[in-house]
């Protein structure tokens, strides 16, 4: 291990700012406590600002998809396999994320990652053809990946410095963006203004707000030694069966989310011949229903902790679903899916809660990285296996699926509180 010279700040609050290698020397103190808190508390609203602007873009291209397979006269499967190609390639990002991470700092990686889908989120905007169209799909698929993978390392920084839960709140600022992606939508589409200049426009906006917050996120780059193998692959010494059951858990929950934002509104439509105005509820209510549970989560886990929350939210996804799959009418299934909103998605921030804190502080990144590769997972199977199941029967059957799914998260909601890295090396110490 060799060791930075630089002055490193240790991220503790309760300790004085000392240089690595070098014993404090008193009343020497380079920042305040005040100053970090200032810095802390600045790098929590960059953070939070970062993935609202994940939500939001997605949200925009998601919402204009049925304008481009207008534009570029696409079928609806190919549409389909698009978006699922989306995840698998962003699969990809989380991994360039890791290796940018221990080169430079989680806060460069979160810089490039939002440039790069502020450029080609915007660039489908732009594009003659639908070759060039899937071209920047493809690498704001890229984007996405490393934006998804970095914002949670910083919030996942950003909470072991506070010493409390607060990583549901950064989701529920992605879900404020995902909404405020789809009024943008909305809103321009009732203007009259093009699928194009409104895509470039949102493309804009997370640029501009990249430049205004991008700097005030947290830089950790300096609080770890240097590692003489940074630039390589991270062994990582968690323990695996723990990391495995919180990737599974991870994979199952994405499962369910993607399932519903895929395939509710067609359900609504096609089993319960709903009209399209009205089975686009079922989405709106799952989401407003989804920033309720992450406004409120960080409370709840303060109050009950991380295996009570999971247990508690995948039950409430299992009635919810179970009101979805069994309901006769489209504002049954659309109380339904408000329900699985109301409990499921404060699984995701408590997993990678749960993963960054069983993590030694030099493999934090990398971490929450890999664990990030099961979202993706989770998402191509509620894309696919869903669907799959549905082209052979019908949707009914196939949210059977993601019903299931809850049910065995609530088996898994031990795998939310493993050791921490310290109890664990307290262990072998004792």
């Amino acid at each position: 291990m060799l060791r930075d010279t630089r002055v490193c700040w240790t991220l503790d609050q309760n300790r004085d700012p000392v240089p690595f290698g070098k014993a404090a020397k008193p009343r020497q103190r380079p920042h305040s406590m005040t100053d970090h808190t200032r810095t802390l508390s600045r790098a929590r609203i960059a953070t939070s600002v970062a993935f609202g602007l994940q939500g939001f873009l997605l949200a925009s291209i998601l919402t204009q998809l049925p304008s481009y397979r207008d534009m570029f006269a696409l079928s609806e499967s190919l549409l389909v396999v698009a978006v699922v190609s989306i995840s698998v390639i962003a699969g990809l990002g989380s991994v360039l994320a890791e290796r940018l991470a221990v080169r430079t700092s989680s806060k460069t990686t979160l810089r490039t990652g939002l440039a790069v889908i502020a450029i080609f989120g915007g660039a489908t905007g732009l594009a003659p053809n639908s070759a060039l169209f899937f071209v920047c799909l493809a690498l704001y698929g890229v984007g996405l990946g490393i934006v998804d993978a970095a914002a949670n390392m910083q919030a996942v920084s950003i909470q072991h410095a506070k010493g409390r839960f607060i990583l549901s709140s950064f989701h529920a600022a992605w879900s404020v963006g995902a909404i405020a992606g789809a009024l943008f939508i909305s809103a321009t589409a009732g203007l009259d203004i093009s699928v194009r200049v409104t895509q470039v426009c949102a493309g804009v906006i997370v640029a501009l707000l990249l430049l205004a917050f991008g700097p005030s996120l947290l830089d950790r780059s300096a609080t770890t030694a240097v590692d003489s193998n940074v630039g390589g692959a991270v062994t990582l010494t968690v323990p695996m069966r723990a990391f495995v059951l919180l990737g599974i858990a991870m994979a199952l929950f994405y499962a369910v989310d993607f399932s519903i934002g895929n395939w509710s509104t067609l359900y609504l439509e096609d089993v319960l011949l709903a009209d399209a105005s009205t089975a686009a509820l079922s989405m709106a209510a799952y989401q407003i229903a989804a920033l309720v549970a992450r406004l409120t989560g960080d409370y709840w886990v303060g109050k009950f902790g991380e295996t009570m929350v999971v247990r508690a939210g995948s039950l409430i996804g299992v009635i919810g679903m179970t009101v979805v799959v069994t309901a006769q009418s489209p504002s049954i299934a659309i109380a339904g899916f408000l329900i699985v909103g109301l409990g499921l998605p404060v699984i995701a921030p408590i997993c990678f809660s749960a993963a960054g804190r069983m993590a030694p502080p030099d493999q934090i990144d990398s971490v929450i990285a890999r664990i990030n590769l099961f979202n993706y997972v989770g998402t191509v199977v509620g894309g696919g296996i869903v669907g799959a199941v549905a082209a052979f029967s019908d949707l009914r059957i196939g949210f059977l699926i993601p019903l299931a799914f809850c049910v065995i998260l609530i088996a898994l909601a031990p795998a939310f509180a493993p050791k921490s890295v310290e109890s664990v090396a307290a262990e072998k110490t004792g």
